[in-house]
């Protein structure tokens, strides 16, 4: 049976066709079948009083929010009031914070119910999240393959019916790629769109908040509610929010120049992948769209400029967690060397070490200049490439990751494999423009294949406005594939 999105939900519980307690009982009885690891923990219990509450003022006709009744997850790097909050990580184990993310608070606000917390990779550090220290989230579409990372979780719940929305968060294509991995929509808009504040920091000038959702309609439903001004976050933007939802049918410029970068269409690119992406192109082309050819020449640089940038900010931003400001704390040590280097050894896994240690020895006397300065040169003249593709087109036409999703174990004990899994995607978040990966067909073994489109920063409406051209055209099949259940007895 085709599970219902988020604005059919929301459109039943207006009407009173469906009641809000029914739809979070449907929601969290799929939860408490997982079998892919995809929530570390559900919150039934508010979710249930929410919903009854939100009953009750519909039965009493008071107006509802534009996500009322509607179930919600949430990635665990997210802070949720009264939720424990871990980040994937034995380090924040046990953290219940006493408030909620600013996103969180405006999904309640418009009626939305928060079911439970997703996996990730650690601190949102990893590509596959294999690395969260509560064992790898599993791929719905098959549940030997990794659902793609660091939002798995979010995107795999999405995938498999148990949610029609969930947050996610994005530093280098942590949304996107799980999307593309696991057949969904996922959208990162502009930096500064969307408050960051109650987001567990990675790296600070990279870091956003993102949305997955089973279409496109609702990805412009959830941005419209959660996008805006924050005073409590210095990088958000005052900008006037469009009505993302009402502009989603406003005509396309005709004709819509889509371009072509030929760097990401390269060496490394998985034929099957490429063929996909470029027979979904055609078929826009056929429906009145111009395919321009474009030239990002910086692109083979910014993976390297990526992880520099990223390993550098999140070596500072972890150096908090010590055991004695934040933060797990070892057994008693002799001194307060030996209690940091213990509670840290403890805490961290393997990765976030991995990266802690990078980004230390790039910030380090004698290669700050060498490694983080030039990279940031190279993340400036990156940005000023995109500026100047975006004169001789609309959007730009990717993909989203170089292979579909690939065999949990597969690239664990390679980190520069698993690094490149990131190399289509990273590009966006160093120049800060908006994305949207969504599905644009199947390899010949089913695996979903996602196409990405990026557009100015702050074009949002015009990027989503092309995504659901692109789904009219293509006229995919979105349902989930199997129940979390039905894909462990598969894997049996």
């Amino acid at each position: 049976m085709r599970a219902e999105s988020a604005f059919e939900i929301a459109r039943s519980v207006a009407g009173g066709e469906l009641s809000a307690v029914d739809a979070v009982a449907r929601s969290l009885e799929a939860i408490a079948g997982d079998r892919l690891n995809a929530f570390l923990r559900a919150d039934g219990e508010r979710a249930l009083r929410d919903a009854g509450a939100l009953d009750a003022a519909r039965a009493r006709g008071e107006p509802l929010g534009p996500l009322a009744g509607v179930p919600v997850a949430v990635k665990d790097n997210i802070v949720t009031c009264g939720t424990e909050t871990t980040a994937g990580s034995r380090m924040l184990a046990g953290f219940v914070p006493d408030h909620d993310a600013e996103v969180v608070a405006r999904l309640r606000a418009a009626g939305a119910l928060v079911v439970g917390k997703t996996n990730l990779d650690e601190f949102a550090m990893g590509s596959s999240t294999e690395n969260s220290a509560f064992g790898a989230t599993r791929n719905p579409w098959d549940p030997a393959r990794s659902p793609g990372g660091s939002s798995g979780g979010s995107a795999a719940a999405v995938a498999a019916g148990m949610v029609p929305l969930a947050l996610g968060s994005e530093t280098g294509g942590s949304v996107r790629q799980p999307a593309s991995f696991c057949g969904v929509v996922g959208l990162k808009p502009t930096y500064g769109r969307l408050s960051r504040r109650g987001l567990i920091a990675f790296a600070s000038s990279l870091d956003q908040v993102g949305i997955l959702a089973r279409n496109v309609r609702d990805a412009a439903l959830v941005l419209r509610t959660t996008a805006g001004r924050d005073d409590g976050d210095s990088t958000s933007s005052a900008r006037a929010v469009p009505d993302y939802l009402e502009e989603l049918e406003t005509p396309l410029p005709r004709p819509l120049r889509l371009g072509i970068p030929h760097e990401y269409f390269a060496e490394g690119l998985d034929r099957e992948v490429e063929d996909i992406v470029r027979q979904a192109a055609a078929a826009l082309e056929a429906g009145g769209a111009e395919l321009v050819p474009v030239s990002l020449p910086r692109t083979r640089h910014a993976i390297a400029a990526y992880y520099l940038v990223a390993t550098a900010e999140a070596s500072a931003n972890l150096a908090r967690f010590d055991g004695i400001r934040y933060g797990r704390r070892s057994g008693e040590r002799d001194d307060v060397t030996s209690l940091v280097r213990a509670s840290r050894g403890e805490g961290f896994g393997a990765e976030v070490k991995r990266r802690i240690m990078l980004g230390a020895h790039a910030l380090s006397s004698g290669y700050y200049e060498a490694y983080y300065l030039r990279a940031q040169r190279v993340r400036a003249v990156l940005t000023a490439d995109f500026a100047a593709v975006f004169e001789r087109c609309d959007l730009l036409w990717t993909p989203a990751t170089p292979t579909a999703a690939f065999r949990l174990g597969e690239k664990i004990d390679d980190p520069l494999a698993m690094y490149l899994s990131d190399v289509y995607t990273c590009s966006a978040n160093l120049a800060g423009i908006p994305a949207i990966v969504l599905p644009a067909g199947r390899t010949a073994s089913g695996l979903p294949v996602g196409v990405q489109l990026m557009a100015p920063p702050f074009a949002e409406a015009a990027l989503l406005r092309a995504a659901r051209e692109v789904e009219r055209t293509l006229d995919l099949d979105l349902a989930p594939p199997v129940s979390g259940h039905a894909a462990a007895g598969a894997e049996s």
